[in-house]
């Protein structure tokens, strides 16, 4: 499975933190800087802009598909994980109406491309 579906994926410029909230603190995140907002048992996940680029927050560069895909398809997203988990490269993934917002850590960017490429996607940007 996922081994015939070949996408193009963006780096996006913008780099992401994700964050656990405690449920309620969703009105702490400024609008326009988060990118998801996740509710689950545990709280609130917020994926949002980095606030300061050269912080101590873990930083994650996002790929996102540029290749629209129905809800319904299987093996788009674990078309890009396998790879990526058989590098050994940690991910985090939204996903959106139209396709899949992944994440891996900045530091891991260039290795995460390389294995995406090696696995016959096509990455642009930013690596």
């Amino acid at each position: 499975m996922g081994t015939g579906h070949r996408q193009r994926l963006r780096v996006l410029s913008t780099r992401l933190t994700v964050e656990l909230l405690p449920e309620g603190d969703v009105g702490s995140v400024p609008a326009q800087a988060w990118w998801a907002l996740i509710r689950g048992p545990e709280g609130l996940t917020v994926i949002r802009e980095a606030p300061d680029p050269s912080g101590d927050i873990e930083q994650w560069a996002a790929l996102y598909g540029e290749n629209a895909h129905e809800l319904d398809e299987p093996g788009m997203l674990a078309a890009l994980l396998e790879p990526l988990a058989r590098a050994g490269v940690p991910v985090f993934v939204a996903s959106t109406f139209s396709s899949d917002l992944v994440l891996v850590p900045v530091a891991r960017l260039g290795e995460a491309a390389r294995a995406l490429e090696a696995a016959r996607h096509e990455v642009v940007g930013g690596t």
